[in-house]
């Protein structure tokens, strides 16, 4: 991954990398903008049935082929909840509504940047389930039995609901 800007976005002078709270960070000599690299915000739902849990078939890369959480990222101008709203009925064709809260996780696996995670439960309200916008397979999964994790965080949510079940 990039270090991100090489100039200032604010004044168009060339960046220089600083020490800054124990970071090197890039920072514009001429206004003092400094180019903090944060995690890319993404939402998740966790969809239960019983003991079994609904996961996606990732369609393209990073992991395509493996399974994982129905998620995405979230949009700049988009709620939180929405986005978890919009991503499972993307990806599964449920409209659900979201329960609870589940988790909160860091990602540091995704090859695209590092990521924070807002999991939550939520609860089929319509819809019928199929795969679509970038999953190639959908479908509930035991949680005692699941096929090959994409991601790390998913791994471990999922093993810690399982082990609580």
């Amino acid at each position: 991954m990039s270090e991100g800007f090489v100039y200032c976005p604010l004044c168009s002078h060339a960046l220089e990398r600083i020490p800054d709270e124990g970071q090197a960070r890039m920072k514009c000599p001429a206004c003092g903008f400094i180019h903090y690299r944060n995690p890319a915000p993404a939402v998740g739902v966790i969809m239960l049935d019983g003991a079994r849990v609904l996961l996606v078939k990732r369609r393209f890369d990073p992991y395509k082929g493996k399974w994982a959480i129905p998620s995405g990222f979230i949009e700049y101008n988009e709620d939180v909840r929405e986005t978890a709203v919009r991503e499972v009925r993307e990806e599964t064709g449920l409209e659900i509504e979201i329960v609870a809260l589940h988790a909160v996780e860091s990602c540091f696996d995704d090859p695209r940047g590092n990521t924070l995670l807002v999991l939550y439960t939520g609860r089929i309200t319509g819809g019928a389930l199929r795969a679509g916008d970038d999953a190639a397979d959908v479908g509930y999964f035991p949680l005692d039995a699941l096929p090959e994790i994409a991601f790390e965080a998913h791994r471990r949510v999922l093993g810690d609901l399982a082990r609580s079940l």
